[in-house]
Parts: structure tokens; C-alpha cells; sequence
């Protein structure tokens, strides 16, 4: 007798939980989508993919802007808000999308690891608004463009640059070491070759201020053939 009792309890709970998932499944999938939500879901899609934008342009800090790039974000964040309305909207065409979008590859090189963080907040972004989570979505989007702007644009203050001194003996590159310590905040030798009358050191420093003044300098010293500076991001290969 409490075999039986034991099994139908358990027949009622298995029938429950798929009533329940089967409901779900109903609620969440419909398969109309009204004008005014498409409306309203690009267009919330659209103001946050132009702040992320404009955050982009204005705490850019690598070589070559490529505003193709940034707005291809604005493209993404509609485009993915777009495919998840869809999903939404029928269960069957949500399985066949999620298979699509599997094969999709993307080959560009992404060189700056801060341009990753932006491709996948705008693709975070469109996907939120898509589900009408609209709130979330402003909300997420203003505190990650915050923390970004704060630390990306706050942390660029002391930029670095990449000394290629030319020299022609040993006691020059001594007086160089000299001057440039007694000039710049910091500096380390990234590189030095040498060759039959000539010696070539590359340096990163940290300068004070005054960039054109410290080269001139530097050329004046006798026995330093050129001096050139390069602005980079903080990254070299020797």
C-alpha cells in the first residue's frame, strides 16, 4: 500500500514539473510581436549602442582610431537585440538560430583588450534589451561605462613613450644614461644592438613635460647622431 502511494506521488510531481516547464515554455514564446515592441526594443538598443559609442570615442587611447569599428558597436547591439526578439518569439526558431550562430566565426584580430570588453558590452547590451529586461540594461550600461571611463580615461595620465637613441661610442651612451635620468620621471633600456661605430639603445620613459625640449637635448649631446620618440600603448616585442 505505500508502494503504491509512494509511486503516485511521484507519477504527481513528474506530471507537475512538466506542467509547470510546459507552461513556461507557453508563456515565454509567443509568436506575436507587436510593432510597438520592435519599435521600443530598437530603439532602446540603439541609445545604448550610441553611448557606448561615444564612451569608446572619448576614452580611446591606442594609435589608429577606427570609427568603422566603433560603429560597428552600434550595429551589433540593435542586430543582436533584434535576433533575440526573435528567439523570443518562437521556440522552434530559437533551436534553429542557436545552431546558425554556432558556426559563425569572427577572424578580425582584436590587438587592444579594452576593444573586446566594448564588442561583447554592446553584444551584452543587445541581448538584455531584446529580452526587455530594458531597466537592466540602462542600468548595467551606466555603471560599466562609469567604471570604464574612470579607470581607462583616469589611468592614462603618465602616458609612455619609446626613446630610439643613435650613439657612436660607449662614453656617449654613458652621458645619455645621464642626461635622460636627470630629465624623465623613470626609464628602462628595452633594447640595444651594437655595431662597428654605432649603438643603438630603445628606451621607454616616463617623461615630466616638455616633450620637444627633452629631444632636443638628447641630439645636442655630442656624439648622438639622432634621437627619436614614439608614443605607444605600453606594449613591445623586441
Amino acid at each position: 500500500m505505500e508502494t503504491t502511494t509512494t509511486a503516485a506521488a511521484t507519477t504527481e510531481t513528474t506530471t507537475s514539473f512538466a506542467d509547470v516547464l510546459k507552461k513556461s515554455v507557453i508563456e515565454n514564446f509567443s509568436s506575436d510581436i507587436s510593432l510597438s515592441k520592435i519599435l521600443i526594443t530598437l530603439g532602446v538598443a540603439f541609445l545604448l549602442g550610441f553611448f557606448i559609442f561615444l564612451l569608446y570615442k572619448r576614452i580611446f587611447s591606442g594609435v589608429l582610431y577606427s570609427k568603422s569599428f566603433n560603429v560597428s558597436l552600434i550595429g551589433m547591439t540593435m542586430i543582436t537585440s533584434v535576433v533575440i526578439i526573435a528567439i523570443n518569439s518562437n521556440l522552434v526558431l530559437s533551436l534553429g538560430m542557436v545552431g546558425a550562430l554556432s558556426i559563425v566565426r569572427f577572424r578580425t584580430p582584436i590587438k587592444d583588450p579594452t576593444d573586446l570588453i566594448f564588442l561583447f558590452w554592446a553584444a551584452v547590451a543587445g541581448i538584455v534589451t531584446g529580452a526587455g529586461f530594458f531597466t537592466l540594461a540602462v542600468i548595467g550600461s551606466t555603471v560599466v561605462g562609469l567604471i570604464l571611463f574612470f579607470f581607462v580615461k583616469g589611468g592614462s595620465v603618465e602616458s609612455p613613450y619609446l626613446l630610439v637613441v643613435n650613439c657612436d661610442s660607449d662614453a656617449t651612451e654613458q652621458l645619455v644614461h645621464k642626461q635622460i635620468g636627470s630629465i624623465v620621471k623613470r626609464y628602462n633600456v628595452k633594447q640595444k644592438s651594437v655595431t662597428q661605430g654605432n649603438i643603438e639603445m630603445t628606451l621607454e620613459v616616463r617623461l615630466r613635460d616638455e616633450t620637444g625640449r627633452f629631444i632636443n637635448q638628447l641630439t645636442e649631446l655630442s656624439g648622438v647622431r639622432n634621437a627619436v620618440l614614439i608614443s605607444y600603448s605600453g606594449d613591445y616585442v623586441s
